[in-house]
């Protein structure tokens, strides 16, 4: 009865009272979850088994305007079935007066008309995982010129049944990160079909070509060695790694960069549509098989991928589709879920209008290397920047596109929500499991 009591007076007192500088904050007492203290400093958020609870711990950080910040918690949960929404970290900027400020750039194609937008509140990233459950969630950020303090939120919401446990949460000064630049590169050429070996070498010029113009990534176009050639897919289908990679290979070691293409795989009883990326070292990185199989692709036996792998290189995180992946969102979104910051797409042809899409709706950079006339509105060779607007294009058949971007560089666009590639995994709806 006694330790009843003791902990229902703790529940109070929690309620009114702040914890280590932190207050305990909730849209409406009635979605009010349990808040209470753990080891080692440790801010405890606990969800009975009622849905739409929503809670969280507040301080405010004093910053100095325009300066580069490092935020860092740790967190542990349990009973969390969507962590990545329900367990979600917000940092707000304020003046001295606690109210919102605005950025100190106008947004990209933003009507100078219109008041400057305010400055959108950071939603850090989740990072790694130790042995122990903690998992690492951070970010560093340009403070507003304008800003005095920084607000930080640590949440639970919506998780029935979920606890979450914050610790060592810090927020310093820090120095300027180092600027990812990388150099992007499209090829528009349809190689003449005269046979697979030709089609390869016939990229080879182009391939110089970008490497002169400093290019990092490079992007052929779909089922190079096969494009044209007249005989069927298992008739030219090769492994990976086989006479077709090798020679891509040595290309990117000679030129010292990434190269993607696609081609018709072979795997046992198996040809998959696959697109390979190649490193600077001639090493094959990694490869993606096709997951969207258009009707003529599918009556000719080709198989169809199952994954979406992001690979980590030198440049940073990529990802691959190919061709019809395109028609549907799943793909880019699955490669933006798993990390990449940039989508190399060999397609023969889709609607254009789509390949912006694919950008604008994931935040990422988008290179497409396509077989269709420039003109004919029916895809282009192009470097898509966030917005979905085509940064550099290759107009001319033999020509090659390059774009150089930052891609640590956060894209607010005309309207501005913030930096909205940080936001996609927080707010992205869940997805049920298919039946």
């Amino acid at each position: 009865m006694k330790t009843a009591f003791f902990l229902l007076l703790l529940t109070v007192s929690l309620h009114a009272a702040d914890i280590q500088g932190w207050s305990l904050e909730s849209p409406r007492d009635e979605i009010r979850p349990q808040f209470s203290t753990g080891g080692q400093g440790s801010l405890i958020i606990t969800h009975d088994q009622r849905e739409g609870l929503d809670g969280w711990f507040q301080k405010s950080f004093d910053i100095q305007g325009g300066s580069w910040q490092r935020f860092e918690v740790k967190r542990k949960i349990s009973g969390v079935s969507n962590p990545r929404q329900s367990c979600l970290v917000r940092i707000s900027w304020q003046d001295k007066d606690g109210q919102m400020v605005r950025i100190d750039e106008r947004p990209v194609n933003s009507d100078p008309k219109l008041p400057m937008p305010s400055a959108e509140p950071e939603y850090p990233n989740d990072g790694r995982t130790d042995a122990q459950g903690w998992t690492s969630v951070g970010g560093i950020y340009r403070s507003p010129s304008k800003a005095a303090r920084a607000v930080v939120e640590l949440h639970l919401q919506w998780a029935p049944g979920g606890r979450v446990e914050w610790r060592y949460a810090e927020f310093v000064q820090t120095k300027e990160p180092r600027a990812r630049k990388v150099r992007l590169a499209t090829v528009h050429y349809r190689p003449s079909g005269k046979s697979p070996r030709q089609n390869c070498e016939e990229f080879a010029p182009h391939i110089a070509e970008a490497a002169k113009q400093h290019a990092d990534l490079v992007v052929l176009g779909e089922t190079v060695p096969s494009a044209n050639v007249k005989a069927k897919p298992e008739e030219l289908a090769e492994a990976i790694p086989g006479p077709s990679t090798r020679y891509f290979a040595d290309l990117a070691k000679q030129h010292h960069l990434h190269i993607v293409l696609s081609i018709y795989e072979r795997d046992a009883h198996l040809i998959y549509n696959t697109a390979v990326l190649l490193g600077p070292d001639g090493a094959l990185i990694g490869k993606y098989r096709k997951v969207s199989l258009p009707p003529g692709e599918a009556a000719k036996g080709i198989a169809p991928g199952k994954d979406y792998p992001v690979f980590d290189t030198a440049i940073g995180k990529v990802g691959m589709m190919v061709c019809y992946d395109g028609f549907f969102p799943e793909v880019a979104r699955e490669l933006t879920k798993n990390g990449a910051e940039i989508i190399a797409w060999p397609v023969w042809g889709c609607n254009p209008k789509l390949a912006a899409a694919r950008a604008c709706e994931n935040h990422v950079h988008v290179i497409s290397s396509t077989f269709m006339e420039h003109n004919s509105g029916w895809m282009i060779s192009a470097i898509y920047d966030h917005n979905g607007d085509p940064l550099a294009t290759a107009p001319q058949w033999g020509t090659v596109a390059v774009a150089e971007v930052t891609l640590n560089q956060p894209y607010y666009g005309p309207y501005n929500l913030g930096d909205f590639r940080s936001m996609v995994p927080r707010h992205r709806p869940p997805v049920p499991a298919e039946k």
